[in-house]
C-alpha cells in the first residue's frame, strides 16, 4: 500500500531527485521541495497523502515544519535525517512524525517505510468528525470538539461561500466578488491575507485539523461537513 502522491522536502537536490525518481517508478506522484518554506508557499501544501521530510531544515531541525503540517494534515509523515536518529528522534516524534530514519538509506528501504506508515494511516482512519457550524449572528465558527472561533466580517463572507459550495471549490473570483473587492485575483484584494488569518484563528482555537484548504490557482474548499446555526 503506497500513497498516490507525496511531498519530498529535502535540500540535497541530488539525493531528492534520485529518491523521487525511484518513488515515481513505484507509481507515486512525487513533488520535490528544497525546504519547508517552499512547501508552505505552495498553494496545495496540505493536499498531499504523504510527507517525506529531511530532519534538518533551514535554521535547525524540521520540528517546526512537522508541527505546521500536523496542524492541517493527518497524512503519513516520515523523517529521514543525515544526523543520528538520537539527535532528532524525540523532537520529530513529539511534533507528529510517524517514523524517523537515518541517512544514508537505500531507496527501497525508504519505500518500504512509506508503505508501513501508509498502512497505519489506512487502519487508523476512523469515521469523519461531526460538522463544523457557522453562526452568522454570533460571528463564530464552532468546531466539532466544541471550540469557538471568533470571526471577522470577511471571515463570515468566506465561510458563507464555502457553506453554499457544499464541499466543492469556490473560486478566488467568486470570493473576491462576494467580498466586494476588485476582481484582480489575490494580488491586490488581500484574499490571501484573509484566508491566512482565518486559518490561524482556527489553529489557535482547536487542535483539530484545519479543513480550509486551497486549490492551486483555482480557489478554496472546506474539506469537512459545514452547517449553519
Amino acid at each position: 500500500m503506497l500513497p498516490r502522491n507525496l511531498a519530498l522536502i529535502d535540500h540535497d537536490t541530488a539525493y531528492a531527485e534520485h529518491l523521487a525518481q525511484h518513488l515515481r517508478d513505484r507509481g507515486i506522484d512525487v513533488s520535490v521541495f528544497g525546504d519547508g518554506e517552499a512547501l508552505l508557499a505552495h498553494d496545495d501544501s496540505y493536499r498531499f497523502e504523504f510527507y517525506l521530510v529531511d530532519g534538518v531544515q533551514a535554521g535547525g531541525t524540521g520540528v517546526q515544519l512537522i508541527e505546521q503540517l500536523r496542524r492541517s494534515s493527518d497524512a503519513g509523515l516520515l523523517v529521514v535525517s543525515a544526523r543520528p536518529c538520537t539527535e532528532v528522534f524525540s523532537g520529530a516524534v513529539n511534533a507528529g512524525a510517524d517514523m524517523v530514519l537515518s541517512k544514508p538509506l537505500p531507496c527501497e528501504q525508504v519505500a518500504l517505510a512509506i508503505q508501513a506508515v501508509q498502512r497505519r494511516v489506512a487502519r487508523c482512519a476512523g469515521p469523519a468528525p461531526g460538522a463544523w457550524t457557522l453562526d452568522r449572528a454570533a460571528r463564530q465558527l464552532r468546531a466539532p470538539d466544541g471550540a469557538h472561533v471568533a470571526l471577522s466580517e470577511a471571515d463570515v463572507v468566506v465561510l458563507d461561500c464555502l457553506l453554499e459550495a457544499a464541499g466543492t471549490t469556490v473560486t478566488r473570483e467568486t470570493l473576491s466578488q462576494r467580498l466586494g473587492r476588485s476582481g484582480d485575483g489575490d494580488q491586490g484584494n488581500g484574499l490571501n491575507a484573509i484566508i491566512y488569518r482565518l486559518r490561524r484563528r482556527i489553529e489557535r482555537a482547536t487542535p483539530m485539523l484545519v479543513p480550509l484548504q486551497s486549490r492551486s490557482r483555482v480557489g478554496y474548499v472546506f474539506r469537512a461537513a459545514l452547517s449553519a446555526a
